[in-house]
């Protein structure tokens, strides 16, 4: 940022040059000479009316010499006066007006930046983006220099939080939970980086909630009872223990706060739906009317791996020129009817395209929600610019016809835009 405000000042002081240097040397010089000239000139006039009263018989001889004598050494005190004499708004005002306009049009740039520049945007920057304000870094490259940059200075929470969400990204999630582990250290009293210090170590420990991330997103909520991610997870992390009233709580703690009639809303409203029907089985001991228990019964004793779905995922070529190669992938599965929570999910780069997929129940969110569990699925792949999972406006996506359980061979194009 120093090197930033360095180029600044050079670039203003080459400006001013343009408009003071004038004023300060040309101008007043000018202004001098002209005064010098003016003055002559009223000498010459002053002695020609001398002269004539002289030829005239209106002056003595002596008084026309005495009367020259004075006009001569006037002109001379004149012309040889100093052009600075301590005073220089009498002396050269051209002087003063070039001081004035160097100060204010150095003070009203550096105002007008102020106000509407961008002060950051020489400031070492990330890839991506996110809610919070920072992003990641994909290039190895780029990845290196902040690890060198942490290794000088480790107190440094916010290049930690980028390489935290960078080891997310690449889905290193054993380093990814270690950096969030000094982060909270570093920042206790923050809910955000609990939540997905959660995330870390669950995606680390074969995507489950259970245990330690359960008590760090307890961690986050009692910092922040209203924070996204900690109740998100927490609402998964209640499913997957069976604890329906308390994931029906934390889900409508999402819903009111995402915008009505969006993706996220619905999403998150198919779920407390889901729940609220496990509770009703529950306690009835016996399954939904919607859910005949011979449907149950046949999926029982099918073979491990029958509800593989197999297929391949291609980006259109009129599509092509909006991705870029590091961009986040997702492929997964909702059921065409009913929850629309992914059942499985594969998440890889743009750059792996054209992708060979396989989606299956060991790919699951929750137990209770997996491909198997359905007969009719649909297959989605998303393009994400930001890399949340969420459909955001601006993703790219396509999406299969409805599908069987166990399919394979299908053929996937993204061709569309997310609304």
């Amino acid at each position: 940022m120093t090197l930033f405000w360095i180029i600044c000042a050079l670039l203003l002081a080459t400006a001013l040059l343009f408009v003071v240097l004038p004023l300060w040397r040309g101008t007043g010089k000018g202004n001098r000479v002209q005064h010098d000239a003016a003055n002559l000139e009223i000498f010459r006039d002053q002695i020609a009316e001398m002269d004539a009263d002289l030829r005239n018989g209106l002056l003595t001889p002596e008084l026309y010499g005495q009367g020259k004598d004075e006009l001569q050494a006037r002109l001379l005190e004149e012309v040889t006066a100093p052009e600075g004499n301590g005073n220089l708004a009498l002396g050269n005002p051209h002087k003063v007006m070039a001081i004035g306009l160097a100060v204010l049009l150095s003070l009203a740039a550096g105002g007008l930046y102020w106000k509407t520049g961008n002060r950051d945007a020489l400031l070492p920057q990330v890839e991506g983006g996110s809610a919070e304000g920072f992003g990641t870094v994909r290039s190895e490259t780029a990845l290196k220099a902040l690890q060198d940059k942490l290794a000088k200075n480790p107190q440094d929470a916010d290049s930690l939080l980028v390489l935290a969400r960078s080891y997310m990204e690449l889905e290193r999630y054993a380093d990814a939970a270690k950096a969030y582990d000094k982060l909270t250290q570093l920042v206790p009293n923050e809910a955000q980086p609990w939540a997905e210090f959660a995330d870390a170590l669950a995606m680390a420990s074969g995507q489950s909630l259970a245990g330690h991330p359960t008590l760090l997103l307890d961690k986050a909520l009692q910092l922040d009872p209203n924070n996204l991610k900690a109740l998100a997870l927490s609402g998964s992390a209640a499913m997957g223990r069976g604890d329906y009233p308390a994931a029906i709580r934390y889900w409508e703690g999402v819903l009111k706060q995402v915008p009505k009639d969006s993706e996220d809303a619905k999403m998150i409203a198919s779920g407390i739906q889901q729940a609220r029907d496990f509770m009703a089985r529950s306690k009835s001991g016996k399954p939904m009317a919607a859910q005949p228990t011979p449907v149950v019964e046949e999926k029982k004793p099918a073979a491990a791996g029958s509800e593989r779905i197999t297929g391949t995922v291609t980006l259109s070529a009129a599509l092509a020129g909006k991705a870029m190669p590091n961009d986040m992938l997702f492929v997964l599965a909702r059921a065409a009817e009913g929850p629309r929570v992914p059942l499985a999910v594969v998440r890889v780069q743009v750059k792996d395209l054209p992708l060979q997929f396989t989606l299956d129940d060991s790919m699951a969110m929750s137990p209770q929600t997996k491909l198997s569990s359905f007969d009719k699925v649909v297959v989605i792949a998303r393009v994400s610019r930001s890399g949340n999972a969420l459909p955001q406006p601006g993703d790219l996506q396509g999406m299969s016809a409805i599908l069987k359980p166990g399919s394979s061979g299908v053929k996937l194009s993204i061709d569309s835009i997310v609304k």
